[in-house]
């Protein structure tokens, strides 16, 4: 079995073992890389008033939401679910920004009720709020046409398509609807791009922001939002934190002289904190020649890692088995009845039946993402802290998948 420094988050375990124990496929995370992750996006800002906010739709077993609880950090929740997992695991309410896209008003009444931190993003939505909650503080997504940079015609494309946010051209209504509701915004929203390539965009969104905040002068936050990439690939584009920092801290500073006070920069990185902490193993299942083509058919497909099917997405494979096979090219695919492949035209080493890949990158939008499409159960999830391996979602069964379906 390959000690290859690519698996290091492993830390020391035997993939087989607990593949033997856990069966495949099976989803795997490692404590210590979430742990260190935290450690360099703090680092990156710490000049800056700065709270980190982790998204929990990225990966949201309630183990995972009580490591990041342990480590000091609020929560993102995106649905009334996301919000009551993490109080299960332990956030307070106010650590816990509520920001859902069309709510429902019985969700938008529970998560007042819960006591969470409401992010309203559209007009909409802000009148239905202070009609019936107007005595709750709130805060505004906005969605600033500072997206259309020059350096990104991707970013650009994000703002115009994007359902989120309300556009600066409707900022004064929403001063207007605030003012008549005698509502409290205590904070300002914006999340300049779902994948954040270069510090442009960002510090774009950033002065956008802050010249909304002109507008609301009892602010307590600044929420920037996520989309901090994480490189698949060697040669992959991604942000500079460090550079990100730098550039916002005058931006930040020189708005804060001319504000009169400094409210606290908050930050909700979901895949930059646990991409790389997880790793998707599955089992050879068979082999077979297509044309030219060499198939490699694994026991998992886009069911439960759909991001390469839904976004073309790459993700690194490790043969753990045969690391030292003579190199072939493969395209590897799953078990569904359509086409799912997971990769194409990838050179590895020889794989066998029965041989054990990794799939690295897998932490974020893996799990959370999967499905039980063709009545196919869902992995478990492992979290390895130390030389501990703790099982926090067990595997599926076709008892779970029939617990819904009376009279089945």
């Amino acid at each position: 079995m390959t000690t290859s420094p690519k698996m290091k988050l492993l830390g020391g375990l035997d993939p087989e073992a607990l593949c033997e124990t856990y069966e495949t496929p099976l989803y795997v995370y490692s404590a210590e890389t979430i742990i260190e992750r935290l450690e360099i996006f703090h680092a990156a800002f710490a000049a800056l008033p700065h709270r980190i906010l982790y998204a929990a739709k990225a990966l949201s077993p309630v183990e995972i939401l009580r490591l990041f609880k342990e480590e000091g950090t609020g929560l993102d929740a995106v649905s009334v679910q996301e919000l009551e997992l993490g109080l299960r695991a332990g956030f307070q309410p106010g650590d816990i920004l509520f920001t859902p896209s069309f709510p429902a008003e019985a969700d938008l009444d529970r998560a007042v009720e819960l006591g969470a931190r409401i992010n309203i993003d559209s007009l909409g939505t802000l009148e239905k709020f202070g009609a019936r909650h107007g005595h709750a503080p709130c805060c505004l997504r906005l969605k600033p046409s500072s997206g259309e940079s020059e350096s990104s015609e991707t970013s650009a494309r994000w703002y115009e398509e994007s359902k989120f946010g309300i556009s600066t051209g409707e900022l004064e209504r929403a001063a207007k609807l605030v003012a008549d509701g005698k509502l409290r915004v205590e904070g300002l929203h914006v999340h300049s791009s779902s994948v954040i390539l270069d510090a442009d965009v960002f510090i774009e969104a950033a002065k956008a922001l802050f010249e909304a905040a002109g507008r609301f002068p009892s602010l307590e936050y600044l929420d920037f939002g996520g989309g901090i990439k994480v490189p698949h690939r060697e040669d992959d584009r991604v942000v500079d934190l460090c550079e990100l920092a730098g550039r916002l801290e005058p931006v930040y500073r020189s708005f804060t002289q001319g504000y009169g006070k400094e409210p606290e920069l908050w930050f909700e990185p979901g895949r930059f904190l646990v991409s790389e902490a997880g790793l998707l193993l599955a089992r050879v299942t068979g082999l077979k020649k297509n044309g030219a083509e060499l198939l490699a058919g694994v026991d998992t497909g886009f069911n439960h890692l759909l991001r390469p099917r839904l976004y073309g997405a790459w993700h690194e494979i490790t043969n753990l088995s045969n690391p030292a096979g003579e190199p072939a090219e493969y395209r590897i695919v799953g078990q569904l009845c359509e086409p799912d492949d997971l990769a194409i035209a990838r050179t590895l080493p020889e794989i066998r039946e029965g041989d054990l890949l990794a799939f690295h990158n897998a932490g974020a939008y893996g799990a959370s993402m999967a499905s039980n499409y063709n009545s196919r159960p869902r992995p478990a999830e492992v979290l390895l802290r130390g030389c501990e391996a703790k099982l926090i979602r067990r595997r599926e069964t076709l008892e779970d998948l029939l617990k819904t379906q009376p009279g089945a």
